[in-house]
This record gives structure tokens, sequence and C-alpha cells, in this order.
């Protein structure tokens, strides 16, 4: 647990300012009149949009860049011989984690800490938007831009302040909350931990933070959470999910067009309570985010119709099944679901969206470590697709590893598409498969994200062939056969964010 001050910090440079993360943090800090610098590799909208607010933004990043700092803020991303961060250890600067400056920066206020293997990003920003639509007015930490509230981050007036937790690094633990949201646990991240019993170690070490009095909020459908909630010893827990067992249970859940209908049964003072809850974004994963963000907001204190109220506003998190656009009735939905749970639930809710049309998935891995670890259980992921496309592995943080490439995956999926060293073929190819009424899903944590708006342009082409009629050209006549004969598996059920 963290216990810096926001006045131990002084003047606060960020090396990779242009990052979800970081940009959340600083944004914050910046509303809490801390005098902020920042680097990134390249400019973006983002580093202009905290420039406006009144940070000293670096494009590239030099050793000069800190010489004005006393604290530098990191993230796991950044390597040691980033000349910046070399820089400032040779000076002696105060080098903190981006974990520990949100920390400072939430200190006094009460904090909902949302984390999970899954889910954190759509759940944290529908904690937000339930309580700004009932007029709380919190302050907010999340890892993706959010349409309903414009950005990632900011200060509000309120004293809640929401944060998505991040478990990937074990650097959750610095945060102090008063409630604790736990999404789902499973083995992930094992680059940084090693086992899977190492992952449990550290949520379990997690919600040990909360005070006495503190709320733990736990999916009661994932045995993981379960577990968790069950070893943790916190007086007050309150379980949500479709289960018999859970304290807000699920229940008649209806598709209504790419949205749902459903009620949540719960007690609330002694007495036994329904309440209607409608939502604008697919899938059974969302549904039990929502349910996550209404204990939420019942801990707090929040009338529940004002509740349902405040979530059936929510229209997404960027990147998750976030809408690219529609042309010639192709609907193209991009996701950042990079663990096989993940890409299962962003799957089944294109299928939801789908109805009786296909789904054509462009699949990215992101890291060796976790293409090494789950390589069949992203191929069995895939097959949830009609055609499944994987391009080459997003390294990310990590250096290339003999012998693991995406044909660890492709190889194992019964779908047309397979491995695809050039994605921009890749997209011409789908753009050639699809038919009206399909739905191109793009997939993963990398820069997958950028081919959204190239399957746009070229389904727009007017040179182009209009899906499904003549101009296709026989192989792909055979692909649809394909996928329309080798039928839909059975959906399995997920969670993600």
């Amino acid at each position: 647990m963290s216990t810096l001050k926001l006045s131990d910090l002084g003047r606060v440079h960020f090396i990779g300012l242009g990052g979800a993360g970081m940009s959340a943090v600083a944004r914050v800090m910046l509303g809490q009149g801390v005098s902020v610098s920042g680097s990134d590799s390249r400019d973006s909208p983002g580093l202009r949009a905290l420039e406006l607010l009144g940070a000293d933004v670096f494009v590239g990043q030099q050793p000069e860049n800190v010489t004005d700092a006393d604290t530098v803020v990191v993230s796991t991303a950044i390597r040691p011989d980033n000349p910046e961060l070399a820089r400032a250890r040779a000076l002696g600067l105060r080098v903190i984690h981006r974990s520990e400056a949100l920390a400072a920066a939430m200190d006094g206020q009460d904090v909902v800490a949302v984390a999970g293997t899954h889910g954190k990003t759509t759940t944290t920003a529908m904690v937000t938007v339930l309580l700004r639509e009932a007029g709380r007015d919190p302050s907010f930490a999340i890892g993706g831009d959010v349409a309903a509230l414009g950005v990632n981050a900011a200060l509000g007036t309120g004293s809640v302040f929401v944060a998505e937790a991040d478990e990937s690094d074990g650097s959750f633990l610095n945060y102090s909350p008063r409630i604790t949201v736990i999404t789902n646990v499973e083995a992930d991240h094992l680059d940084h931990y090693g086992t899977e019993e190492a992952v449990f170690a550290s949520f379990d070490r997690f919600v040990r933070l909360l005070p006495a009095d503190g709320l733990l909020v736990a999916c009661a459908d994932d045995p993981g959470a379960v577990a968790v909630a069950g070893r943790s010893g916190a007086a007050r827990v309150c379980t949500y999910g479709y289960g018999e067992s859970a304290d807000i249970r699920i229940t008649d859940t209806r598709a209504v067009g790419s949205g749902s209908v459903s009620v949540l049964r719960f007690s609330l003072d002694g007495l036994d309570c329904e309440q209607e809850l409608r939502l604008l974004v697919p899938g059974a994963h969302n549904i039990r985010n929502a349910a996550a963000a209404f204990a939420v907001g019942l801990g707090l204190g929040v009338d529940p119709a004002l509740a349902a109220e405040g979530l059936s506003v929510f229209s997404g998190a960027a990147r998750r099944f976030e809408s690219k656009g529609a042309v010639r009735g192709v609907r193209v939905f991009d996701d950042y679901a990079h663990h096989p749970t993940e890409v299962v639930a962003a799957l089944q809710a294109a299928r939801t969206v789908a109805g009786e049309h296909r789904v054509h998935v462009l699949f990215q891995p992101h890291l060796f470590s976790r293409t090494l670890a789950f390589a069949g259980e992203f191929a069995s992921a895939l097959e949830l697709a009609d055609t499944a496309t994987v391009l080459d592995i997003y390294a990310a943080r990590e250096d290339p590893v003999d012998g693991v490439t995406s044909e660890l995956i492709s190889s194992r999926v019964n779908r047309p598409g397979g491995y695809a060293p050039d994605a921009a073929q890749a997209v011409k190819d789908i753009c050639r498969r699809v038919e009206p009424g399909d739905i191109i899903l793009t997939v993963g944590a990398g820069d997958v994200t950028q081919y959204g708006a190239d399957f746009i342009n070229e389904l727009s082409r007017d040179d182009a062939a209009a899906p499904g009629v003549p101009g296709a050209d026989s192989a792909d006549a055979g692909v649809r056969a394909h996928a329309h004969d080798a039928g839909r598996p059975a959906p399995r059920d997920g969670h993600r964010g």
C-alpha cells in the first residue's frame, strides 16, 4: 500500500504520457493543481488535450525532458534503458509507478477499486456513469475513453473516486479502497506472476486491503472470484450473477436489438426487491458488469431505480465491442479482448448482434508469453466465429521467443481464414467474404484496432464488389459454403470487459 501524499510529489513528469493509464492519472493531477509534464514517442490527440489542460508535453523521449521534475512516473512498459528514466535515476529523482501516483491522487477520498482478470474497464466506466447520473459527480480514472463521459479520467466534486485497479503487475496493491469489486480471477499475466497460484495470492492480498467496514463486491458466477471472496475475511460481501446464490441475481434476460433487458432480484433493508435493468451494450458479460456496478451503487446508498436508470444510458467504453461503422449492410466492431475468456465473450456478443448472419474475426495475439500459455484456448475461442484470421503476434514489451508464432493458434482453428502475415491482404480477403448483415470484428490489445477503419474504407471502395454478390472468387464462395455447412458452435459463457 502506497503512503505517498500528493504534496510529496512536487513537479511530476510522466514517461509515456500518451498511454491510457498514464494520461488518466495526469488528467486527475492537473485538476488538483499539480505541475505536470510528460513525454511520448509519438504525438497524439490525447497529448494535445493534456497540453490544453496545462501539461508541458514533449514528443520524443530525451534526457533533458526530466530536468525540472521532482517526481518521475513510469509504468511497467517503460524499459530500464529509457533515456528519461536513466537520467532521472542519475539525478536522484523520485521514481514511482503509475499506481503510486494514482494512489496519491486518490488520498482522502472514498475509493471504489474495480479489479479482475477481465471486465475492469467496462465495470469501472459503468460505476462512474451510474454515479454521475445519480448526481454524485465522482472522480474517476479508467483505462479507456468512455463515450458517455467523453474522457478516461476527471476530478469530480463528490467524495467518491472510482478507479480501475490493474492486477497485471501487482500494482493494485498500492491502493486503499473502501469498496472493492472483483469481476473474476483466473490465470493471466504469467510473464509477471509465473503461476496461477501467484495470481490468486495477489488478489487475496488485494481484497485484504479493505478496512473493517469496507464492502467487497464479487461475481458469484466466477469460481475464482468466489474463492477469493471466501478467503477474504471481509465482513461485508455482496455477490452478483446469474446463480441462485447471488445476492444480486440476474434473471429473465432477453435480447432487445443489440442490448438487453433483465430483472435484478435482491434484498434491501430486509425487503425482497426487483429492478428492471436495460442495457444498450450486448453480451451476458456486460449484464454481469452492470450488476456489479449496481451493487456498488446500492453500497453507496443510490436508489435502485436511479442506479438502473444511470446504467441504461451507458453506451460502452472505447475498444470494448466498439462500433467502427457500417457499409453495405456489413457492420464493423473492434474489441480489446486479449485473453481467451475475453475472446469468447466478445464473440458471443457478436453472435447476439449478428443474429442469423455470420461473424468474421481478425485476431491479433498479444504477447509471446500469452500466446504460448493459451494457444489452445485461443483457438477454441475463435471457433465461435464463422471465419477466423490470425495476424502476427503484437510483441508490446516482450522480445520474440523462438518457436512462438501465431501459427500456434491458427493451426488449431477449424475455420476458414488461417494465419495472415500480411494484414492489408487479410482485410481485402475478409471483405470479399462478407455478405449483408454480417459482422467483422477486430480483436486484440495491439494495433489491430487500426484495421477497423481499413475495413470501412475497403468496403466503401467504388470499384469493390458489393458484399454477397458476384465478384468474389470461387474460393470465397467455397468459404461461405463451408462456414454455413460447418454450423455454429454452441455458445460458451465468459467474462470480460
